[in-house]
């Protein structure tokens, strides 16, 4: 499943993402025309897969990772129940060999719908994602 449509812009440590998000068209987390809030966190966790295939050494394939931490959601709205235009930030603040730690957030129309902050661990060599 594919939520973002766009690159807009990303650096070492952040990446600017556009999604249009419609929940009456077939959209995967939607049920009954509604994404609920709560998807929007796919959105932000889509946009830091993006950004760790991104920055991958040339030639080779990103790290296997798992989202493994979800805290500090904010939810400012219940669903979204018309087509919008989502845009995706996700900024990575921390982090070694063994994970990131990132921030996200999701906007429309000039207003925050979501934010949070993820952790992902990568698997050792040899370990399945």
């Amino acid at each position: 499943m594919v939520l973002l449509h766009e690159v807009i812009n990303f650096d070492h440590e952040q990446i600017e993402c556009r999604a249009d998000c419609d929940p009456a068209a077939g959209h995967p987390l939607a049920s009954a025309e509604r994404l609920p809030a709560t998807a929007l966190a796919e959105y932000g966790a889509q946009a830091m897969a993006v950004h760790g295939g991104l920055l991958a050494e040339p030639g080779q394939p990103p790290r296997p990772g798992r989202l493994v931490a979800l805290g500090q959601l904010e939810l400012n709205v219940d669903s979204i129940d018309q087509a919008t235009t989502l845009s995706v930030t996700a900024t990575r603040f921390g982090g070694d060999d063994a994970g990131q730690l990132y921030a996200f957030e999701i906007h429309a129309n000039d207003q925050c719908l979501a934010r949070g902050r993820a952790t992902v661990m990568f698997a050792h060599s040899g370990d399945q994602p």
